[in-house]
């Protein structure tokens, strides 16, 4: 039987995980960036399809492209966090599935129902770009998703030829605890859950 972790694993991944907006000047190294897509990439997903995409932003070269895509309050922070990650999905993803899910044949179920596969997609490709999130936590770096940008315009300029969607940013780095926001309340267990 699995034990639970400890609290201060808990606190890291959890109840002391917070948005934040700026970073200090530590680089990352190429081992963490392996290391994060390596324990992001290991959780389940449907089928094992695995649909996520990532592109890893460490140049300025790549921040000048992205930036001026986002919102005008998201600019200044990617453009000095160490890693900016767009977060995307392979709406094709299917065609890895013999691969990837070699159990059975389910390459041709999402081949005949293209808004299953679109669904399947963008929820399975949200789930890895959580599982990203906590890897980053659990590596000991701090997270600032984002979700105001032009989508289609991320799109064409780094996925030009339409198979990949962008879902949302996320900037990676050792953050300045000071820069995020006052903790907002969350909703009670009795709020948010209904017992069936």
């Amino acid at each position: 039987m699995k034990s639970a972790l400890n609290s201060a694993a808990f606190d890291q991944l959890f109840f002391e995980a917070r948005t934040v907006n700026a970073f200090t000047e530590q680089k990352l190294t190429d081992e963490q960036l392996h290391a994060l897509y390596d324990a992001a990439k290991m959780p389940p997903t449907a089928f094992n399809a695995q649909p996520a995409r990532f592109v890893f932003i460490t140049s300025q070269v790549g921040k000048e492209k992205l930036v001026p895509l986002m919102m005008q309050g998201n600019q200044a922070k990617t453009l000095q966090a160490p890693l900016t990650v767009i977060v995307a999905y392979d709406t094709n993803f299917q065609e890895h599935l013999p691969e990837q899910f070699p159990a059975m044949d389910v390459k041709g179920m999402f081949d005949a129902d293209p808004a299953m596969t679109a669904t399947a997609a963008f929820r399975n490709g949200s789930l890895q770009g959580a599982y990203l999130m906590i890897a980053a936590r659990a590596l000991g770096l701090d997270c600032g998703p984002m979700s105001g940008f032009d989508n289609a315009a991320v799109d064409a300029a780094f996925f030009a030829d339409g198979r990949f969607k962008s879902n949302f940013i996320v900037n990676i780095g050792y953050g300045i605890p000071e820069s995020s926001y006052p903790r907002g309340p969350r909703l009670t267990f009795e709020q948010a859950v209904t017992m069936a």
